[in-house]
């Protein structure tokens, strides 16, 4: 299977570097709106055959265009929803952000006990995003989509892609509505053949980096 993981538009939150990760969460921004819209075009080889969202707002506003051009139907997913950032939600110091991370990629590197202050550990996160996908597996979609988050997709990429470590996942974020592209199934596991940090649409002019088999790529931090 072909599975596209793709981070939201833009939300008030991302402008603020805050950790917002409850339910419902913001909607997007204008820029968050126009990113959304340029997904169809940037996706349109793609072949998608089925289209998952978090249930956070944010991501189902950005797939709607994409549903809309595909005529496939959103199916929302709890298990795809932002890593909780419990006690320190709505925080964005650097200390907050810094735990944050820190917890997120120790889950990637095998720490999964560990727990978020006040929130989950990575043995449930894992686990939720691990359901999801396994379910998108088994419906026998050639490539499926889902829009998601971008702590979530970098720690899930990290912890499960054979070719992608903590190291790199750490120190290249995804602007929104970047996308990770994998092939494989959760059997066979997984390798990343596109990390694209920049957004498919329109960017933030954050700078550019390189991705594991050359792919540009760019940062952010939350969620």
């Amino acid at each position: 299977m072909r599975l596209l993981l793709i981070r939201h538009g833009q939300t008030p939150s991302n402008l603020k570097h805050l950790l917002d990760t409850a339910e419902p969460g913001p909607g997007l921004t204008p820029l968050g709106l126009r990113q959304a819209d340029a997904l169809p075009d940037a996706l349109a080889g793609a072949e998608i055959g089925a289209l998952y969202a978090s249930t956070l707002l944010r991501t189902q506003l950005t797939a709607a265009p994409l549903a809309a051009r595909t005529g496939l139907e959103v199916r929302v997913r709890d298990g795809l929803r932002e890593l909780s950032a419990g006690d320190l939600e709505m925080r964005g110091d650097a200390q907050a952000v810094e735990t944050y991370m820190t917890t997120v990629f120790a889950w990637s590197a095998g720490d999964v006990e560990l727990r978020m202050p006040g929130g989950e550990n990575g043995v449930e996160a894992l686990g939720r995003l691990d359901a999801v996908i396994a379910e998108a597996a088994g419906s026998g979609v050639p490539t499926v989509a889902m829009v998601s988050h971008g702590a979530a997709i970098r720690m899930w990429t990290a912890a499960r892609a054979d070719n992608v470590d903590v190291e790199f996942a750490a120190a290249h974020a995804l602007e929104n509505t970047g996308i990770v592209i994998l092939d494989g199934t959760p059997a066979d596991g997984w390798r990343v053949r596109t990390w694209e940090g920049r957004s498919l649409g329109p960017g933030s002019g954050l700078p550019e980096a390189s991705g594991p088999t050359g792919e540009p790529v760019a940062g952010d931090i939350d969620g």
